[in-house]
Order: structure tokens, then sequence, then C-alpha cells
């Protein structure tokens, strides 16, 4: 017990920031500083959006950028990663504010936080790189669908849109537009993501997001327009709290919280993977990043703020800015503080239009076209798993579609991997034999090599292929190409075995290595073999063995 707490104590402070983190900080303060600041402005808008679409209103998504990014710049195993409310998480928030309102909310991203540092914890997040491609782009094509549709109801001006699914909310927020149009709340929208998106062309560093939302408030302020504003903002952080905690509702929220926990350490490592490309000399540590993002989620609820997760897009715009330390998105997340001191009044004038245009262009720069269509044209299966995942993620929920996705790609990995398995029938060599005795031994004996895995996807054609064989005294198995074999395929090996020797076949192993000899031991397969001395090292030796067998008297197997 005091050995397991020992392990568990150097682990924890193996994901403390150490010295190489604040030696990264002292390179370069003013350009980090620089960095965080250009961030800050993206990220303003975005903050306030992801709060609204939440549903738990603008205040908490700044609240969240603010601590949530702090905590994350501190305690993350990336040096460029920007942490913050993000759309993709909103898509697993709002079933839950649903269901559960505000204070479920808040008690499922603290519970995420434990999820998140017990996985950092038991070292899991080495393991994210191994998502499949197509399931990575299909959900990201997905979210992109699904953040669109939840800005419909505030481009349309329309605030009573109900429904069980997004899409659904969206059907109804269109079927009440044509009932009262508001033409003001579509143009500011559409104007605002035209804005973003041809300026972006135009000069990619300036920040038209903070431009749109700015010219769309002025407009909203001076002009005779029916637009619907964020409404009042506190002025100041709220005072942390533990009032949400509810320890009964635990059983509950767990698997929203499951959910969640999920999607941060997904997007948190994709993100920092995407970074460390970015840059040179630059890479992550994943169990500290999902340690940092632990501690993020689990800081945020006390200040009434969602859960939080990186954000691609505010970490790219870091990376190009030039932020080389955590200083960066600490600077990030100071200057969100300084604007909620400052400027909450005028921030609460702010057209929910003007937000919902600011996600729509997000969306339209989330999908990658060339990307889906290279995925769609690969193989046959990586456009199944990458369509399978996209309509799942806008059906259903996010979550469900990783796992949809990901179940289907391993299938299909199985059914590839087992088809490279062969079982090839190899030719004697004829040795010293005259023709005639040759012509003899190849009539009694045949030698097969099995190629490739012997394991329970490839294990069925292995024992048809194999009972096939009939009308030969001696068959030969070399077992040295087999590269890996689990139990499904040493019990059907031995079934296969049993039906040769019940024919009166003699049936000689060799090549077996070690690490298959183990699990054919385990299972007792072939142990009647290696009593009758017909297991051999190598193939050569079990020729040899068969010849005596097959020009003599036939000697008892069993």
């Amino acid at each position: 017990m005091r050995r397991a707490g020992r392990q568990v104590a150097a682990r924890l402070l193996r994901l403390l920031p150490g010295r190489a983190d604040w030696a990264a900080v002292r390179r370069s303060p003013r350009r980090d500083l620089l960095a965080g600041l250009t961030v800050a402005v993206v990220a303003l808008p975005l903050a306030l959006a992801f709060g609204v679409t939440s549903g738990l209103g603008a205040q908490a998504g700044l609240v969240t950028a603010v601590v949530a990014g702090a905590v994350a710049a501190v305690f993350g195993g990336s040096n460029l990663q920007v942490s913050g409310p993000t759309g993709a998480m909103t898509v697993v928030l709002v079933p839950v504010v649903q269901r559960f309102g505000a204070g479920g909310v808040l008690m499922v991203g603290a519970l995420a936080g434990l999820v998140l540092i017990a996985l950092a914890l038991a070292r899991l997040g080495r393991y994210v790189r191994y998502l499949p491609a197509p399931v990575i782009e299909g959900f990201t094509a997905g979210i992109a669908v699904v953040i669109a549709l939840q800005q419909v109801p505030a481009a349309l001006g329309i605030t009573d849109a109900h429904g069980d699914k997004v899409w659904a909310v969206a059907a109804d927020a269109v079927a009440r537009f044509v009932t009262h149009p508001r033409p003001a709340a579509v143009a500011v929208a559409l104007s605002v993501a035209a804005l973003m998106l041809l300026g972006s062309r135009w000069r990619p560093g300036l920040p038209f997001s903070l431009l749109g939302v700015g010219a769309a408030t002025v407009l909203a302020e001076f002009a005779p327009v029916d637009l619907i504003r964020i409404g009042a903002l506190p002025q100041h952080l709220p005072a942390p709290s533990l009032g949400f905690l509810d320890l009964g509702a635990i059983g509950v929220l767990l698997p929203s919280a499951l959910a969640v926990a999920a999607l941060a350490a997904l997007e948190s490592l994709l993100s920092a993977t995407v970074a460390d490309g970015m840059t040179v000399g630059q890479r992550h540590d994943p169990d500290r990043e999902l340690f940092g993002q632990g501690l993020a989620n689990l800081a945020s609820p006390l200040f009434g703020g969602i859960p939080a997760t990186a954000a691609i897009a505010r970490t790219a715009v870091n990376v190009r800015a030039g932020a080389g330390s955590k200083l960066a998105a600490l600077a990030h997340a100071v200057a969100l503080a300084a604007i909620v001191l400052a400027a909450a009044p005028l921030v609460g004038r702010i057209p929910l239009a003007a937000l919902a245009g600011v996600l729509l262009a997000t969306t339209v720069r989330m999908v990658e076209a060339g990307s889906l269509r290279a995925i769609a044209r690969a193989t046959r299966g990586d456009a199944v798993v990458l369509v399978l995942t996209f309509a799942v993620t806008v059906i259903w929920d996010l979550v469900t579609a990783v796992a949809v996705g990901l179940a289907v790609a391993v299938v299909l990995a199985l059914r590839a991997v087992a088809r490279s398995a062969r079982l090839e029938q190899v030719p004697l060599d004829q040795g010293e034999h005259s023709a005639e005795e040759h012509a003899l031994l190849a009539e009694h004996i045949v030698a097969y090599r099995l190629d490739g895995p012997l394991f329970f996807a490839a294990a069925h054609t292995f024992l048809l292929e194999l009972s096939d064989v009939a009308d030969v005294r001696v068959v030969i198995l070399r077992m040295s190409r087999v590269s890996t074999m689990d139990a499904t395929g040493a019990q059907v090996l031995g079934d296969a075995i049993d039906r040769l020797r019940a024919r009166g076949t003699v049936v000689l192993l060799s090549g077996i290595t070690p690490g298959h000899d183990q699990v054919l031991d385990a299972l007792g397969v072939a142990d009647e073999l290696r009593r009758a001395g017909l297991v051999f090292p190598d193939t050569p030796a079990a020729i040899r063995y068969a010849r005596t067998v097959a020009l003599g008297p036939a000697p008892s197997a069993r």
C-alpha cells in the first residue's frame, strides 16, 4: 500500500511544472506577451459566443477563458496551448444543460476534471495518437455542422426555439422566422461571417472577428434595428463557490462527465499535436497536458465556468504570433480578465447575431475540404468510417460518434489483418532422394507455412483451410512466420490438429517461437505431440522425420 502511494506521489511530482518551463518563459517574454494579447483579441468574441451557445451565458464563457485558460497554461504539458471554451465542448454541454441545469454542468465539469487527472496519473495520454484519421476528420466536420446549426436561432433573431436535438431546434427556429421574420439579425450574422472569411484572406493578421463584432455593436447602438443583446455582465469575476456540489447526483452525472473528459482529452491532445507540427523543437507531454486540463476543469466550475479544453484555432494563432512559452497563454487569460473588469458594460451591448456570425465563420474554417476528399478517396473503409462518424455526430452526439467510428475502424482493421494471414503449401526439398522416392514423399507429405497473425479474427478461416487436407500421411506445420497468436488462435490450431490426427494423419510442428510456445503450453495445445516427439525446433528436422514416416511404417501419434 505504501509502495503504491509512493508511486502515485512520484508520478504527481513529474506532472508538475519544472525548471524547463520557467527557463522557456525567460527566453523572450516580450514576444510571448504580445502573442498573448493577440490571442486575447481573437478569443474574446469566441469566449462570449461559446458561453452563450452552451446555455450558461456569455459570463460563463469569459470566466472559463480566464480561469481555465490560466490554470491550463501553467500546469499543461505544452508551451503553446491556449485553453478555454470550445465549440466541440458546447455540443456536449447543451443536452446536459437541458437535463440538469446550470448546477449540473458545473458538477459535470468538476467530475470531468477528476477523470482527466486520473488519466494523467495512469499515463494514458500517449494512446490518443492511435485514433484513426477518418474518425478525427469525421467528428471535426460533424462538430462544425452542429455548431453552425446551434447558431441558426441567434442568426435569425429567434430566442424561443425548441427541440430535442440541435437540428430540431434549428428547424423550429426557421419555422418561427418564416412567421415573424427579423432581417436585421440575418444581415448582421452574415455580414460578420463574410467579413471574417474574406478579411482573413486579404489581411490574415488583422482581428476581423473583433472588428466585425465592434461594427455590429455600433450599428445596434445608433441605428433603428431590432437586435437582441448579450445583456448585463458583472464587472468582476465571481467569487469561488462550492454551492454546485451535489454528491447524490454523481451517479446520474457520471456518464456526462466521462463524455466531457473524453472530449477534453481528445481535443487537447490533438491540438497539442497540431501545435508541435507548426514549430521546430517543441514537443508536448501528453500526460502533463491531461493533468493541466484536469486542474483547469476543477477550477473553472468554482467560478461558474463551463468545462474547457485546448482550442486548436486559438493555439494556432498563438503559434503564428510567435509564442514560445507558457507565458503567452497566461497573458491571454490575464488580458481577458482585464477586459471583464474594465469593459463589461460595453461587452453586454454586443448583439447575439454578431456572435452567431463569428461562430458561423469559425465552422467554415474548421472543415478542411481537401483533407476530407483525400480520406474519402483513400480506401472504401476510410470513407465508411468518415461518413459514419460525421453522420452520428450530427444526428446523435459527439462521444457516440467517436465510439462508433472507432469501433468500425477497429473492425475494418482486424478484417484487413485477418486477411493477411495465409496458410500456404510449400514444396519439400528433394535432398538425396531419387525421383521415385520424391514422388512418393510428395504423395504422402504436405508442408504448410503459416504466415501472419493467428488470432480470433483469422482463426476460423485457418481452421476451414487446414481441415480440408486429406489423403496424406504427414502434415508439417511451419510456425516460424506466425507474427502473433492469441488464445483463440491457439485453440483453433489445437482443433485442427485433433481433426487431422483423428483421420490417421501424423501432424508435426516446427519453428514455434518462445512467445507462442507459452500460449500453446498455457492452453495445453500440442501436449500429446510433444510427448510423442513430434514438435521440432526447425523445419529441416521435421522434414527428415516426416520422410522416415512416409517411407516406412507409420508410428502411432496418439
